[in-house]
């Protein structure tokens, strides 16, 4: 492989050829086939050696470090390795001259190399936080037991954040490797909030998050198949897979099981809602399931949303404004509550005052893709064109996303979960 183009691009990255020895599942997805370093490892050490010359370190050391950096520059690494070796002759304990050839012996894949120099770096500089971090990549290179605690203990304590998530990647293969899958989730979830659109990660999280899934649901169909909340899990997958009929009766043999439990009754009443939006004896039926679900469980956003849409396909705008308003009082920054009360002040020739709640929705929900349908209409009826025009072009992207979305999941044997109000009605 070719070495990188210019050690100096803060940016660059280096792909180690070989690939880490683990099981058939991992070796799909190895994260940590791939290092992402800069050149702040090297040349923060060349500044820090520069630095530290002064009195106490001679002429030919700063000679040596100057040359070594021109040599990288040049992309050069063989003769940078030349000056650093000067330079540990000149200065057997220069840890930060072990610790660039460590790196460049890394670059090189040559691991057994890379372990020796960047060990006897840290004998002389434990402190070394990057070197450290290196050293655990290359000691799983090369299969040591030792690489687990020097990588746990480098993440904990890494600041550079491409480096902190190649050494993240490694420590989470490790876990998964071990059939620890609460460990491994663990660094996942930290490495998603360090970098939430990054493929890898978000590939091993959903694999991590999934075997987890599947193994809870495994353990609670052993120990309870009879259960109601295992009728539950059933209706919900039956949900997902679009079966509305099939999930509804699920729901009903949960509440014949246990009438009380809790989240059941909302459930069920979405899945009517949405299985009957034209028929009254479906609306009334949820109504009902949702008015049961307050007596009992007590109420909440989410209950009087569902509330307030039956009111909407009953055209019933003044209940609806009451359900929506009440959800919005219980949770201020509910979407849907927003965008229902945007809905019934469009449906009441309202306009500038559906902007404000509509505005609100986009805000706290930027990829909701009726919230920018029905504010484009509200800023059309008020003749504010251009906000409208971009209104309506991201409604356009957002719901074309999704739609490829829906159509991976169709060839994955899926489909998403419906929701309620995700195609805008034509109620304007």
């Amino acid at each position: 492989m070719k070495e990188p183009q210019n050690f100096e691009l803060c940016e660059s990255v280096f792909r180690s050829g070989a690939t880490t020895a683990v099981t058939s599942n991992v070796v799909r997805h190895s994260c940590g086939a791939t290092l992402v370093l800069t050149l702040g490892l090297l040349m923060s050490a060349l500044a820090l050696m520069g630095a530290q010359t002064g009195t106490s370190r001679t002429a030919g050391i700063r000679e040596h470090l100057q040359k070594a950096a021109e040599y990288l520059k040049a992309n050069d690494p063989n003769s940078a390795v030349k000056e650093f070796n000067a330079v540990l002759t000149l200065d057997p304990k220069n840890a930060d001259a072990y610790a660039n050839l460590g790196v460049i012996a890394f670059f090189q894949h040559d691991y057994q190399a890379t372990s020796q120099y960047l060990r006897k770096a840290l004998a002389i500089d434990p402190s070394l936080t990057k070197t450290q971090a290196l050293l655990g990549i290359c000691e799983r290179r090369l299969g040591q037991p030792s690489a687990q605690a020097l990588l746990e203990k480098s993440f904990s304590n890494l600041k550079d954040k491409n480096l902190r998530i190649q050494v993240g990647l490694e420590l989470a293969n490790i876990y998964y490797q071990q059939g620890n899958l609460d460990r491994t989730a663990s660094v996942m979830r930290s490495l998603v909030d360090l970098d939430p659109d990054n493929v890898e990660i978000l590939y091993m999280a959903q694999l991590v998050y999934t075997e987890l899934a599947d193994d809870t649901l495994n353990k609670l169909a052993i120990i309870a198949p009879g259960s109601a909340r295992m009728q539950q899990v059933i209706a919900e997958h039956l949900i997902n897979e679009g079966d509305l009929k099939g999930a509804i009766e699920h729901y009903k043999k949960a509440l014949e099981i246990a009438p009380r439990l809790p989240g059941v009754r909302y459930e069920l009443a979405q899945a009517i809602i949405e299985s009957g939006k034209g028929d009254s004896a479906s609306r009334d039926e949820a109504q009902k399931q949702l008015e049961t679900a307050i007596a009992l469980e007590g109420d909440s956003a989410k209950v009087q949303c569902e509330l307030g849409t039956v009111a909407l396909l009953r055209s019933d705008i003044e209940g609806a404004s009451f359900h929506f308003t009440r959800a919005l009082t219980l949770d201020p920054l509910n979407t849907q509550a927003q965008l229902g009360l945007g809905r019934v002040l469009l449906l009441t020739d309202k306009p500038q005052e559906a902007v404000k709640y509509l505005e609100m929705a986009v805000h706290s929900d930027p990829l909701n893709e009726e919230a920018h349908y029905r504010i484009a209409e509200a800023y059309r009826r008020l003749q504010m064109m251009d906000k409208a025009k971009k209104e309506v072009q991201l409604f356009q992207e957002i719901k074309k996303s999704k739609d490829q979305v829906a159509e991976l999941y169709r060839q994955m044997n899926k489909q998403t979960k419906p929701q309620a109000n995700e195609t805008p009605d034509n109620d304007q």
